[in-house]
């Protein structure tokens, strides 16, 4: 009990550091689409927007906020499925080599990779190519434009063995084409997003199905009321 405490607590603590909540809602663990909301200090902004999950729908992640597992599977390397979960947004990057926006940022040049080789020390990260490549690694300067502006998900930060790595709110290649286990949407919403983000309001991603509605709710009642939440 006193454990189950101490992490409501927690949690609480880092919800509410949080001035920026980025909220992903789909309706089912299978689910390939999503509805995208943005939050500040409690407070919706710029409107809503409609979002391409995984392939394979979504998995539970690791997160700064464990959610209770219920009866998806963890996400794992490779599965194409996006992570549940509360995620801090770290930087932003793109094809552009300059940004004036509020977030700390990376040009991705054809230099840069993110290795997704679980053997590699460097699993679930963007590192310039190294002598000896990994096995196994996404290209940040992709040729189908799907990385001209992406936001980086701090997802798997401990780089747990197999846990899933590169995950990124990046451009939807298509209308409802899903993705490998990132959120997708459209350039124009994301450069709304991009320029609404600010790194000293410590943003975050809340990333769930309908089944953790109320498990967030608790930690964050004020989303009730703007998304017109009802029992």
């Amino acid at each position: 009990m006193v454990k189950s405490f101490l992490i409501i607590i927690i949690c609480q603590i880092f919800i509410f550091a949080s001035e920026q909540v980025v909220l992903v809602i789909a309706d089912e663990y299978n689910s390939t689409k999503a509805e995208l909301f943005c939050f500040e200090q409690n407070r919706q902004v710029l409107g809503h927007i409609e979002v391409n999950l995984g392939q394979n729908g979504l998995g539970f992640g690791i997160g700064d906020v464990a959610l209770m597992q219920k009866s998806a599977p963890l996400k794992q390397e490779g599965d194409k499925k996006a992570p549940i979960g509360i995620f801090t947004l770290d930087f932003l990057f793109g094809y552009e080599a300059n940004s004036l926006l509020k977030m700390p940022y990376l040009h991705a040049t054809k230099e840069l990779i993110c290795v997704d080789d679980t053997e590699s020390k460097f699993y679930n990260q963007i590192i310039k190519k190294p002598y000896d490549m990994p096995k196994s690694f996404e290209e940040m300067r992709r040729n189908d434009g799907q990385y001209e502006l992406g936001i980086t998900v701090g997802h798997n930060k401990e780089q747990f063995y197999k846990r899933g790595s590169c995950i990124f709110i990046h451009v939807q290649i298509g209308e409802n084409a899903p993705t490998a286990g990132c959120t997708s949407m459209r350039l124009e919403d994301l450069q709304k997003i991009a320029s609404w983000l600010d790194i000293s309001k410590k943003p975050i991603l809340i990333q769930i199905t309908k089944a953790q509605k109320e498990e967030v709710l608790k930690l964050y009642p004020k989303l009730r009321a703007p998304l017109k939440i009802e029992e």
